[in-house]
């Protein structure tokens, strides 16, 4: 089907809108989270980062021993839940009542520890039981989702948390990432279903200025922030030894 539409030009604006959106609305949330990181690292405490599953998982692999990233990045990174197990399974796991908590357990949140956790829906049981566990052991909650999901989703929608609960409920700070209902949202002319959605895009878009409200926080309050240089950049080994030898002992993916 011919089309004079530019997708490009199309695509890039409407993902700009959302993030637009984000920054216009949730920038104070970001800087409340922000001071609660900063807070933390300023008592050589882990930054928490999980994924209540599926594709948000994959804001832990962004955030994790990367360039321009925390050293003391801590994934809860379970693959079960994640695209890196077989996509049926992992969706069933995912909505399994408890094994959000037992992850949580094995890696021995305490209390004082913030926990940031990315789940754009926010109300499925790997999501809702990791954040009522964290709570339950004194941890500071960041979550990143949707109210249009936590929001608009019916009570009896079989992904549901069996009690109820949406993520926002539960978190010290909310911050929106304004995904729709469906998440993917872009069309093509001549095709019906929604593609190209945006939710990963935002969500790294968070995490980003997450890092860097929290870098600018550790600034004032006099702290170096500990930040990786690329390992593949010349003396960037060098430089993070400090950081692996500091962090290892404690972050279980280092």
């Amino acid at each position: 089907m011919a089309t004079d539409r530019n997708y490009g030009q199309e695509y890039l604006e409407h993902i700009t809108g959302y993030l637009e959106r984000v920054e216009g609305t949730e920038a104070k949330n970001v800087v409340a989270a922000a001071k609660l990181m900063a807070g933390a690292i300023a008592e050589d405490r882990l930054i928490h980062v999980y994924g209540g599953g599926g594709h948000t998982c994959l804001v832990m692999a962004e955030l994790f021993f990367r360039a321009g990233g925390l050293a003391c990045v801590n994934p809860i990174m379970d693959t079960a839940i994640s695209p890196f197990n077989q996509a049926l399974k992992y969706l069933q796991i995912e909505r399994t009542v408890n094994y959000g908590r037992s992850v949580v357990r094995y890696y021995d949140i305490k209390a004082g520890d913030v926990f940031v956790l990315f789940h754009n829906i926010g109300v499925n049981a790997a999501t809702i039981d990791a954040a009522m566990e964290a709570k339950e052991r004194g941890a500071k909650l960041i979550a990143v989702s949707s109210r249009h999901w936590q929001e608009e989703l019916p009570p009896d929608h079989p992904i549901r948390h069996p009690n109820g609960t949406n993520l926002f409920d539960l978190a010290d700070v909310c911050i929106d990432d304004h995904n729709p209902v469906g998440d993917a949202t872009f069309t093509v002319d001549g095709f019906a279903t929604p593609i190209a959605p945006p939710s990963n895009l935002v969500d790294f878009y968070i995490a980003h200025r997450l890092e860097i409200e929290t870098v600018r926080e550790l600034v004032g309050m006099g702290v170096e922030p500990p930040v990786w240089r690329s390992a593949n950049a010349p003396g960037g080994d060098e430089f993070n030894a400090k950081y692996v030898a500091r962090y290892s002992p404690r972050v279980k993916n280092l």
